[in-house]
């Protein structure tokens, strides 16, 4: 792993975790084992990691989303749907630190003065409504989802997962309690009348 790649992961990790303001460059300096100098040579400041991060985990879901629709094969677009909700509730476990990370406050706030962090975060989330979108448009070219607005309802069935992954993420609630029931809502939001 190159000295960029180990300072991302450390950086993904520590941001997670602790937060972006309440880690110290000192700390991801400890952690990759890196100058403070070497990660400045890398990245122009701490805002400019944490852009990176955001970028990273938007490629690494969109790779493991790719790759997952592309080693499955699903009788009907409603059952696509019922895959990429359990993907995304597996990746959620697998990849705990994407969604910690993005569960807090900071990246939003950074997104309401910078342009790029907001570019970031709406290219992200774009990407995973297009993921919910496609089965959608699947089941209504099979006919197993009905006459909706695609959009729409993948964005609500979208937001749901991911309330269910922030449940968990703040160990609120054991979200795997409410798979059943999510995903029975979910065929009958989807079911073609």
């Amino acid at each position: 792993m190159s000295k960029k790649k180990m300072i991302l992961h450390a950086a993904t990790q520590l941001f997670s975790k602790k937060g972006f303001k309440e880690t110290s460059m000192a700390e991801l300096s400890r952690a990759t084992g890196a100058a403070e100098g070497t990660i400045f040579y890398h990245y122009k400041n701490k805002e400019d990691i944490l852009l990176s991060v955001l970028d990273d985990i938007k490629e690494g879901m969109i790779n493991e989303f790719e790759q997952y629709l592309a080693e499955n094969k699903f009788e009907s677009g409603l059952d696509m749907m019922e895959g990429i909700i359990t993907f995304y509730l597996y990746l959620a476990g697998k990849r705990e630190e994407w969604f910690l990370l993005l569960h807090r406050n900071y990246p939003y706030k950074l997104a309401e003065v910078n342009e790029v962090c907001r570019g970031h975060l709406e290219a992200l989330y774009n990407c995973l409504a297009d993921i919910f979108e496609r089965a959608v448009l699947t089941g209504q070219q099979d006919g197993s989802i009905g006459d909706i607005p695609a959009r729409k309802a993948a964005l609500i069935i979208f937001s749901m997962v991911d309330g269910i992954v922030r449940f968990k993420t703040y160990n609120l609630y054991d979200a795997g309690a409410l798979y059943t029931e999510l995903i029975a809502s979910c065929r009958r939001m989807l079911r073609h009348k």
